[in-house]
């Protein structure tokens, strides 16, 4: 048997009945086979992929808070610090009802590569709570995070671990969170990114990972004998990745036709008027349905449909396994020449394949997503330096990272046989430089 199957046997047989770490691991360590069978002795004696998979350690606790009918709530809350190799962790928070054990493991393995393609001294880790920020008050909101805090300080620091927003958590959330630390430690550090611009927060780092999606995309495609510019584009999701991915394309000279929310999705033929869904989704914090009735033109539907409208390129930047195979099928039939992930790990191993199988351009989401962790990592250096870069001083070195990421992404694929399998590019790629820095720094 080979060094990854008996890795993949093991993960499987130790973690069991967590879905969504078991397929990341899976998608991972399948396409490192070719960097694996180069160095399999070595890796083996060392046992490097099975301390890759197993996280530095994995912390639960219970986070209790009292809501405005002054019951008390209970949720459980989760940081995975996975590895430190090439810089403390670095990771975001997520705040969702799906959010377990396996959701976070699987988002803290796929971290380490992601930020490792970054080219930025950072590791991997995730973490979050099944708490539903939907519909709570503001008070709710700040109640929770308190508490969040208060177990979550003895773990992170600017130095140690550096979270930052996710799927619920945005700067309402992270001002919370982070009042709740200076209060707790009394000391006024870095320790979170996506802050606000009036204590630390970088500007545009709420652009990041929308816009970074968008250079990546626009220069795969370029380098494939593509432009962006007149192209139509579907996106899904209505957060801030898919609003400011959606606000880039147009920059760009592309056509964004699509977004949804959990309830529905929207088509406007005309494009995605962006500060309309700003408005509703920003501002008003309402469903989609909204953008519908303010919109002469635009179609609302119910449940999901978004990859069964006619595009060039889809984006789908809203959670993970959103994008099936029957859809990958759509899309090939509709003409869909890329796909780049917004989200993690949106697309189902099955619809990747065949979308890769049937020449769709494919870049996964620890390269084309890479963006806002790559600002975050951005603004850890202005907090540590006490600057403040511009907002075209960010952009320009965000556009840069995601124009090296995807050469470096390519790069690879070529060099270990899988020219064109972006996959197997990112993977390998973010696999060599934490592995190398494993090693170096011996059996810890």
């Amino acid at each position: 048997m080979s060094y990854v199957d008996e890795v993949l046997e093991r993960v499987i047989r130790q973690n069991p009945a967590q879905p969504e770490f078991h397929q990341a691991v899976k998608e991972v360590l399948e396409s490192l086979r070719p960097a694996i069978e180069r160095n399999e002795e070595a890796y083996r004696r060392e046992a490097l992929l099975e301390r890759l998979t197993t996280p530095d350690r994995m912390i639960q606790f219970r986070v209790s808070w009292v809501d405005d009918q002054g019951q008390v709530q209970v949720n459980n809350g989760y940081r995975v610090q996975y590895n430190n190799a090439i810089g403390p962790y670095k990771g975001g928070l997520r705040l969702h009802p799906s959010v377990n054990q396996s959701v976070i493991k699987f988002l803290g393995f796929e971290q380490i590569f992601k930020n490792s393609l970054t080219g930025l001294p950072i590791g991997g880790a995730k973490g979050g709570a099944d708490f539903d920020p939907k519909g709570k008050s503001d008070r709710e909101i700040m109640a929770f995070c308190q508490s969040f805090m208060t177990e979550l300080y003895k773990y992170v620091g600017a130095d140690i671990d550096v979270p930052a927003g996710d799927i619920g958590v945005g700067g309402r959330e992270i001002g919370y969170l982070y009042g709740q630390y200076k209060r707790i430690r009394g000391t006024y550090e870095g320790v979170l990114t996506g802050k606000g611009l009036s204590f630390g927060g970088s500007l545009a780092r709420t652009e990041a990972t929308g816009y970074g999606l968008l250079y990546l995309t626009e220069e795969m495609l370029k380098c494939n004998g593509h432009a962006l510019a007149g192209k139509t584009l579907v996106v899904s999701g209505a957060g801030n990745v898919a609003i400011y991915a959606i606000e880039k394309a147009w920059q760009l000279g592309a056509k964004p036709v699509t977004c949804s929310d959990s309830t529905g999705w929207v088509y406007d033929p005309e494009g995605i008027d962006v500060a309309l869904l700003k408005q509703v989704k920003e501002v008003r914090r309402e469903r989609l349905t909204a953008y519908a009735q303010a919109r002469p033109g635009a179609q609302y539907h119910p449940g999901k449909g978004v990859w069964s409208v006619p595009c060039d390129v889809a984006l789908p930047c809203a959670t993970q396994n959103e994008l099936f195979l029957e859809d990958a099928q759509q899309l090939v039939a509709n003409g869909c020449i890329a796909v780049a992930e917004g989200a993690n790990m949106p697309t189902t191993l099955d619809a990747t394949e065949y979308l890769q199988t049937h020449g769709v351009l494919f870049c996964p989401g620890k390269a084309s997503n890479a963006g806002g962790v790559a600002t975050s990592a951005l603004e850890m250096s202005q907090n540590s330096q006490r600057l403040r870069w511009s907002f075209e001083e960010v952009d320009s070195r965000l556009q840069q990272i995601m124009v090296n990421i995807f050469h470096n992404v390519d790069s690879a694929a070529r060099e270990y046989g899988a020219e064109g399998n972006y996959v197997v590019g990112a993977n390998i790629a973010g696999f060599l430089k934490v592995a190398a820095a494993m090693t170096a720094q011996g059996i810890v």
